[in-house]
């Protein structure tokens, strides 16, 4: 894998690991950063031997925001020729699981960042908010709406339109994360969610987070039919009569990803 400026890749067995790595700016996202955010979970989303994706970022912070120094004299014509919040868009083509692992601060961006991903391990020290309208703008990577549907509209409503941040237990309460564990443990079990997706059927797993985020971002008739599509498609693949081989013979499956 490249050589990264602002953050660190490394493997954990059939795990990718992406840390951001900015801590003099509390992992701000300026544009070299989600390049190149995008560009490691691109590679680890077409390497075989990788089953599934955790991005983490420092005990302080996961991402305090995006970098205000990059946008503060920016004109709307040159925002949208930067189109930095495009980059986003890249994570929704992830095929594979993405755990996100938050620690300390994950504002604005970087609470959008961890909105992107399919799953949220929080530490006990996390907290999540949307200040945008602390400098006069609003979210604008898809904020309005993740939280909006996590946490319903008048939540969403009091922590875009008057700076409201939640604690890792409110996190929890409201749906917005799946775990809270001691700030020591937040990467550790982050990897062994991720360990653990990855050891199941790799077709079976994808075409899952295909038909949930489907179901999410669409209507519920649309989504059955859809889920329905996608289990019927895993019919023709290999991994499948594995699997329910496996089950009938009372042993653990050998998975081929095909």
């Amino acid at each position: 894998m490249s050589e990264y400026q602002t953050i660190l890749c490394e493997k954990h067995d059939k795990v990718g690991v992406v840390k951001l790595n900015r801590p003099q700016a509390l992992n701000a996202l300026n544009s070299t950063l989600l390049q190149e955010l995008m560009d490691a979970l691109e590679a680890f989303d077409s390497e075989p031997a990788v089953g599934a994706l955790v991005i983490t970022g420092s005990e302080r912070a996961f991402a305090a925001g995006a970098d205000i120094k990059e946008m503060a004299d920016a004109s709307a014509l040159e925002m949208f020729q930067r189109d930095m919040v495009g980059q986003f868009d890249r994570i929704r083509r992830v095929r594979k699981p993405l755990i996100a692992a938050v620690s300390g601060w994950c504002l604005g961006g970087g609470f959008e960042l961890a909105m992107s991903c399919d799953m949220i391990v929080a530490s006990e020290n996390a907290r999540f908010g949307q200040p945008e309208i602390t400098i006069g703008v609003i979210p604008g990577a898809g904020g309005t709406q993740r939280l909006t549907r996590a946490v319903g509209k008048a939540l969403a409503m009091e922590m875009i339109l008057n700076n409201r941040t939640l604690t890792a237990q409110e996190a929890l309460q409201h749906g917005l994360v799946n775990h809270v564990v001691p700030t020591e443990e937040v990467l550790s079990m982050a990897l062994r969610i991720a360990a653990e997706i990855a050891a199941r059927a790799p077709l079976a797993v994808r075409l899952a987070k295909e038909a949930i985020n489907f179901a999410d971002e669409s209507f519920l008739s649309n989504g059955l039919l859809h889920e329905r599509r996608m289990f019927y498609f895993l019919f023709t693949s290999d991994d499948q009569k594995e699997g329910m081989r496996a089950f009938l013979e009372k042993r653990a499956p050998n998975w081929q990803g095909k």
